[in-house]
């Protein structure tokens, strides 16, 4: 979809591009009954891939066998990120069309909560022993600024550098290699080139087609491991002028300019996700990616059931290897109930039995996630689950946040902006850094910036 102009709201570029998105598939009921009563859940299907399907359809059918469920209707939705979130939001806003669950990525909640979208659920949780469960950080980030929460999290996420082992002792690199630095970064990247024609050195995504996987594990893993940050939560405002946003996007480009990365044509796929996971990666086309603890769930059971003895995770080192010397992003995924759901109380209901421990710690399994449940985590299945499970869990003490306030969404699309520009060379770094800075601006207003070191 077109990218909002500055000053033009998010909300007003989903109903500007309405009409671009495919029609809503609201008689498309995964199982369980087209009543009107059933509780109607939406989620989001990652291209071919079946582990969230095969898990609901298996807790409706343990919902129904108790006897005192409702009936469930799932709605699938099968589109790129960004198309994603349109939908879903434009699902919402009518009563008429709106689900009673919705599966919402925890960094456009606020938004949507701001955009009145979504409904409190704090009387529910109350009720509800297993919530103090939760890990606290995880529980902050489904609540808004009136203090309230909005979401019952799923799991979350850790990123870090995944490679081919095998690929990279091919190219003259240590099987169990781990950078220190930026540099050391792209001097693998550059022997993999050199000594492997025809395979893909490294991965980061850059493109406005791949939504927030370009702000959060392209952009942001590079500039947490700056001096610079997104926002200044002492002060409460947002950061422009940094030398970290700038060095983040020259990294970018000098993936792209040395042909390290993908080809164009495959950067600027929507769908490049799945292919990336389902064939570059199990046909050893692709030597390393800076990607998120999940991957192994895509090859598990599926596309490369022997993954583990090719692949291993490194820590994504700060820029010149600073302390705390790496850097990893969380996000994650969660159940909200939208403002118009018809069944609200049914809904709740249904999140009861979909997130306790028993499912909590199945879906995390099945789909390499990371717990957001203590006893979860405690789980020796959870902890011996995949080779990476204990790494990537690991990462967590050590993790960034984004700062997932209201306005992040449409900040986050202004980052995918200037990172398309260095995949495409039509800016340089400090013009795409100074164009983020003006759209900021817009967005937020000034008076709610400030000039980095200010």
């Amino acid at each position: 979809m077109p990218d909002p102009q500055p000053g033009v709201s998010r909300r007003t570029a989903l109903w500007f591009t309405a009409g671009s998105v495919i029609a809503l598939p609201l008689g498309l009921a995964g199982c369980g009954s087209d009543s009107s009563d059933a509780v109607k859940l939406t989620y989001k299907q990652f291209g071919s891939g079946t582990i969230m399907g095969d898990f609901l359809r298996g807790v409706v059918n343990e919902y129904s066998a108790s006897g005192s469920g409702s009936a469930v209707d799932l709605i699938p939705l099968v589109a790129s990120e960004n198309d994603y979130y349109t939908k879903t939001e434009l699902m919402m806003s009518s009563g008429r069309t709106s689900p009673d669950l919705v599966y919402e990525d925890t960094f456009i909640l606020r938004s949507d909560v701001a955009a009145g979208y979504l409904r409190p659920i704090d009387d529910y949780l109350a009720t509800w022993p297993d919530w103090k469960l939760y890990y606290p950080t995880t529980q902050d980030a489904v609540k808004y600024t009136d203090g309230k929460h909005y979401g019952v999290p799923l799991s979350t996420d850790t990123r870090a550098i995944w490679f081919n082992r095998k690929l990279l002792a091919k190219a003259g690199l240590p099987e169990t290699w781990q950078p220190k630095t930026w540099d050391d970064i792209l001097t693998a990247a550059r022997a993999i080139k050199q000594k492997l024609p025809g395979v893909i050195p490294i991965n980061i995504w850059s493109s406005k087609a791949m939504g927030e996987a370009t702000s959060m594990q392209g952009f942001e893993m590079l500039l947490y491991g700056t001096d610079s940050t997104l926002y200044d939560e002492s002060r409460g405002k947002w950061v422009t002028g940094s030398k970290g946003f700038v060095d983040a996007l020259q990294f970018m480009r000098t993936v792209s300019a040395e042909k390290l990365g993908l080809q164009l044509s495959d950067a600027l796929d929507p769908n490049m996700g799945d292919r990336l996971y389902n064939v570059l990666w199990p046909n050893e086309k692709i030597a390393m990616a800076v990607d998120g603890s999940w991957i192994p769930g895509a090859w598990i059971g599926g596309s490369w059931p022997d993954w583990s003895k090719s692949m291993s995770v490194a820590k994504m080192p700060t820029q010149h290897g600073a302390a705390p010397g790496l850097v990893t992003m969380s996000g994650g995924f969660c159940w909200a109930i939208p403002k118009h759901a018809q069944h609200p109380d049914k809904a709740f209901d249904f999140v009861r039995t979909m997130c306790n421990r028993k499912n909590n710690t199945d879906y995390c399994i099945k789909d390499s996630q990371i717990a957001v449940r203590s006893d979860t985590a405690a789980e020796p299945t959870y902890q011996k689950s995949t080779p990476t499970t204990k790494f990537m869990t690991d990462l967590v003490k050590s993790t960034t946040y984004r700062p997932a306030l209201a306005p992040y969404p449409q900040i986050s699309n202004a980052i995918q902006i200037a990172c398309e520009a260095m995949l495409i060379g039509s800016k340089t770094p400090a013009a795409a850094a100074a164009t983020y800075d003006s759209m900021l601006i817009d967005i937020v207003g000034r008076d709610q910036t400030m000039k980095a070191g200010a």
